[in-house]
C-alpha cells in the first residue's frame, strides 16, 4: 500500500516538474526569439519609441490695450474629477470626511446645501460603482465611468486651488480618486468691447493647434502663437519616461493702440444711435492724427430675431460705395493738380446736368454758380463731377491712376484682418466711361473701405502727411519690449500743407457754414468740429435699391485737429448728419470733458466748494456713519467734521470729490447708468452737476488717486 502512495506521489512530482520545465522552456525560447531571432525586430520598435517625439503647444501671448490692458489673454480653467474605482479609498475615511466635505463644497457653492451635497455624492458614487459595464458598439464590454465631475462648471485656478485643500479631497490621490482635467481658453475681459477687432481663436481640425480665426488674433497670428518645443522619450531603470527635449517658445504679448476709455465712449456712443434710429449695422473708427493710432473701433450689427445690437462684421475694413464723403478726396485732387487755383471762383453748375449721353447730375438744392468751397459745403455733385471731368474726361482712367499716385490703393497692414483696399470700376475712353468717371468723382462706381477714408480725412487734419492707420504698438515678451512699431507714412506728402489747409476751410464749411449739410446737428459750443457726410444707395442683385448709407467723416479740433473719425450706418431712419454726424459729435464732446483734446478738464464744478485754480477738493465721506465711526473707534472727542459738496435739488448729482461707490449709489439712486476709469477719488462727470437728464442716461465719471 505504501508503495503504491510513493509511485503515485513520485508521478505527480514527475508532472510538476515537467510542467515547470516546460515553462521555463518557454520562457527561455521567448527570450532567445526576442534577444537573437527578433533582435533587429525589436531594437528597432525601441528606437522608434524613443526618436517619437511629440510637440509641446506653445503659451498663446497676450493682446493689450495702449496703456497695458489685458484686452484678450489664455486663463487655465479647471474640471476637478474623482475616480470612485481607486482602491485606496476606504469607506471609513470617506464617511469620516463627508460631512466636512459637504460644508465646503456648500460653502464654495451655494447652489446645493451641505446635506443636499452629501445626498447627490453619496447617491451618485453608488450608481456608478453598481453601475454594470457599458456596452460598445462591437459587443464588447467597454470601461466603468471613472470620471465623476464634481462641478458642472469649470473653475479658475484660485477657485480650484480653493477646492483641492476641502476635506477628503486634500488626502494623498491614492486614498481619495481626486485628479483634473486642465483646459486653455481665451478670455476677453471686456467682454464684446472692440471684440470684432480683436478677433477669436479656434482649434485647427488637421494639427489640433490653436490659431486666430478673425480680427487681430488672425492678422497677428504667427506673432501671438509663439514656437511649439517637442517632448522626447527617454529609458529609464524603470521605464520610459517623457521629457521636454526643445522647450515651446512663448507667443509675443502685443500692446495696441486700443484706449479702453475711448473705445468705452465710442461704442457707447455708436450703440445709442444705432438703438434710436433702428439702423441695420453701424461702424466708427476713431484715430489719432499726428500717429494713425486707431484708438477705438466698433462695428455693431442688429439681430433681425432679438433686435439686439452686438460686434458682428468689421465693416469699417469692407468696402462700401462711399457717398459724398469721398468728395474731399476728389476735390484734394483738384487742388493738387491744379484743377483748382482759387476756391472763391465761381463756376456754373445749376441743378440738373447731362454729361456724355447720360442720365441727368441733379442738384436739388443747387444754384446758377457754386465755387469749389461751396462745392464741398452743399455737397453738389454736378459741381465736383465738372471739375474732376474738366482734366480727366478725355482720360478717364487718368483719375484712377492718379489716385494710384497718391498712394490710395496701397494695403495699410494696419493689423485688422480681412482688411480690403479702394476698388474703382474700369473705365474706357469712350462716352459710357466718362460717365462712370463723373459718378465716381461724388462717390459712385466704387468701393472704399471707411478706414481710407478716415486715412485720406486724417492726412487733410495732418497738413498733407498721410500716416498709416495701425492698431499695433508694440511687441514684448515676459513683460520685457522687444519691438516698438514706429509712425510710419504712405506718402510722406499726400497733398501741399497749403491745400490741406484749404480743404480744412472747406469741410470746416460743412459743419459751420450758413448752407452746411451738417450745420443743424454736429456744431458743438465746445468742440469745433470739421467734416463732411455722405449718402449712398445700397446696391441689391445689381441695382440700387430704397435703403442708404449715412456717413459722416472729420476731425477735431478744428484748429490744432488731434483725432479723426468716421462713422457710416446702414439704413438710419434720418439723415447722414443727425446720425453719423451726431455720433462723433457727442464722441467729441465727451473727449473734452474729460479733458483729452488739449484743454483742461470742465469739471463743471464753478462753486466755491471747489480749490481755486485746477483740482478740486477730494472728501473723505458722504456717509454719516463712517464719521461716527472713526470718531467712536478712534476715541476722538471733537474731530473736525469738513465741508462736502453740496446736495443740488434737482439736476445731475454733483459727485465730484466723493470716493466711486458713494458716487455710483448717488448717481444710480437717481436714475443714471454709471461707469468710470482710472481710479481713486473722482474728479470729472460727463453730464454737469444740475443738468437735466433722463432716466437710464449714461454718465462716465473720471477717477484720480491725487
Amino acid at each position: 500500500m505504501k508503495k503504491n502512495n510513493k509511485k503515485h506521489i513520485l508521478a505527480r512530482y514527475a508532472i510538476v516538474v515537467g510542467i515547470m520545465l516546460a515553462f521555463s522552456a518557454s520562457i527561455v525560447w521567448s527570450l532567445f526569439k526576442t534577444t537573437v531571432i527578433y533582435a533587429a525586430k525589436w531594437n528597432q520598435t525601441a528606437e522608434k519609441v524613443l526618436m517619437d517625439t511629440i510637440p509641446i503647444q506653445p503659451e498663446r501671448g497676450k493682446l493689450l490695450a495702449d496703456n497695458g490692458t489685458v484686452l484678450s489673454a489664455n486663463l487655465s480653467y479647471y474640471i476637478p474629477r474623482i475616480d470612485w474605482f481607486t482602491e485606496g479609498i476606504k469607506e471609513d475615511t470617506l464617511m469620516k470626511d463627508i460631512g466636512p466635505l459637504c460644508d465646503s463644497l456648500a460653502a464654495f457653492d451655494e447652489s446645493m446645501t451641505a446635506s443636499q451635497w452629501r445626498q447627490k455624492i453619496l447617491e451618485d458614487r453608488k450608481q456608478i460603482l453598481e453601475a454594470p459595464n457599458k456596452t460598445m458598439t462591437n459587443g464588447k464590454k467597454g470601461i466603468k465611468n471613472r470620471a465623476y465631475r464634481l462641478f458642472p462648471q469649470m473653475l479658475t485656478h484660485n477657485e480650484f486651488e480653493r477646492v483641492r485643500r476641502f476635506p477628503f479631497l486634500c488626502r494623498a490621490k491614492n486614498k481619495n480618486g481626486f485628479y483634473y482635467e486642465k483646459q486653455d481658453r481665451r478670455i476677453k475681459p471686456y467682454g464684446d468691447m472692440a471684440a470684432r477687432s480683436i478677433g477669436l481663436v479656434g482649434e485647427d481640425s488637421l494639427s489640433s493647434e490653436f490659431h486666430g480665426r478673425s480680427g487681430l488674433e488672425m492678422a497677428l497670428d504667427s506673432l501671438l502663437y509663439g514656437k511649439p518645443g517637442l517632448s522626447k522619450s527617454f529609458q529609464l531603470t524603470n521605464g520610459i519616461v517623457r521629457a521636454e527635449s526643445v522647450p515651446a517658445v512663448k507667443g509675443y504679448d502685443i500692446t495696441t493702440t486700443i484706449n479702453i476709455q475711448l473705445q468705452d465712449i465710442v461704442e457707447n456712443e455708436l450703440y445709442d444711435m444705432c438703438v434710436q434710429t433702428r439702423a441695420e449695422w453701424g461702424t466708427c473708427v476713431l484715430m489719432e492724427v499726428a500717429t494713425g493710432e486707431i484708438k477705438a473701433i466698433s462695428n455693431l450689427d442688429r439681430n433681425k430675431e432679438t433686435g439686439e445690437y452686438t460686434e458682428g462684421i468689421n465693416h469699417a475694413v469692407l468696402g462700401y460705395e462711399p457717398g459724398s464723403v469721398i468728395k474731399t478726396i476728389s476735390m484734394l485732387v483738384a487742388l493738387e493738380d491744379g484743377i483748382v487755383t482759387n476756391i472763391e471762383q465761381p463756376i456754373a453748375t445749376g441743378t440738373s446736368w447731362v454729361y456724355a449721353g447720360g442720365p441727368p447730375i441733379k442738384d436739388d438744392h443747387g444754384g446758377a454758380t457754386r465755387t469749389p468751397r461751396q462745392i464741398i459745403e452743399t455737397s453738389s455733385n454736378i459741381g465736383m463731377a465738372k471739375l474732376i471731368v474738366q482734366k480727366y474726361g478725355s482720360n478717364p482712367q487718368g483719375f484712377h491712376d492718379r489716385l494710384k499716385e497718391l498712394g490710395f490703393f496701397e494695403p495699410f497692414h494696419s493689423g485688422i484682418a480681412g482688411e480690403n483696399i479702394p476698388w474703382y470700376q474700369g473705365v474706357e475712353i469712350k462716352n459710357g466711361g466718362r460717365v462712370t468717371l463723373s459718378r465716381q468723382a461724388y462717390g459712385y462706381g466704387a468701393r472704399i473701405p471707411p478706414l481710407c477714408t478716415l486715412a485720406m480725412y486724417n492726412a487733410i487734419a495732418n497738413d498733407g502727411k498721410y500716416v498709416r492707420p495701425h492698431l499695433v504698438k508694440m511687441l514684448s515678451r515676459e513683460g520685457e519690449p522687444d519691438s516698438i512699431i514706429p509712425v510710419t507714412y504712405i506718402r510722406d506728402q499726400v497733398c501741399s500743407p497749403e491745400n490741406a489747409a484749404k480743404l480744412r476751410t472747406m469741410l470746416h464749411d460743412v459743419v459751420w457754414g450758413s448752407f452746411g449739410t451738417a450745420r443743424k446737428w454736429v456744431q458743438d459750443e465746445k468742440v469745433e468740429i470739421a467734416g463732411k457726410t455722405g449718402t449712398a444707395f445700397d446696391v441689391v442683385r445689381g441695382q440700387y435699391g430704397a435703403q442708404k448709407r449715412m456717413a459722416f467723416c472729420g476731425f477735431f479740433p478744428f484748429n490744432k485737429p488731434k483725432y479723426s473719425c468716421i462713422v457710416l450706418m446702414m439704413n438710419p431712419n434720418m439723415g447722414a448728419g443727425a446720425t453719423s454726424g451726431v455720433v462723433l459729435r457727442k464722441i467729441a464732446r465727451k473727449m473734452y470733458a474729460l479733458g483729452l483734446l488739449g484743454n483742461a478738464p470742465d469739471y463743471n464744478l464753478a462753486s466755491k466748494d471747489s480749490d481755486a485754480k485746477g483740482d478740486p477738493t477730494l472728501y473723505a465721506s458722504m456717509n454719516d456713519q463712517a464719521y461716527n465711526n472713526v470718531k467712536r473707534y478712534l476715541n476722538m472727542g471733537s474731530p473736525h467734521h469738513y465741508k462736502r459738496p453740496p446736495l443740488l435739488a434737482q439736476g445731475v448729482p454733483n459727485v465730484i470729490g466723493l470716493n466711486i461707490r458713494e458716487a455710483i449709489k448717488m448717481l444710480e439712486d437717481a436714475g443714471l447708468s454709471v461707469s468710470f476709469s482710472g481710479s481713486g477719488m473722482v474728479v470729472g462727470q460727463s453730464l454737469p452737476a444740475g443738468s437735466k437728464f433722463d432716466r437710464g442716461q449714461h454718465i462716465n465719471l473720471t477717477l484720480r488717486t491725487s
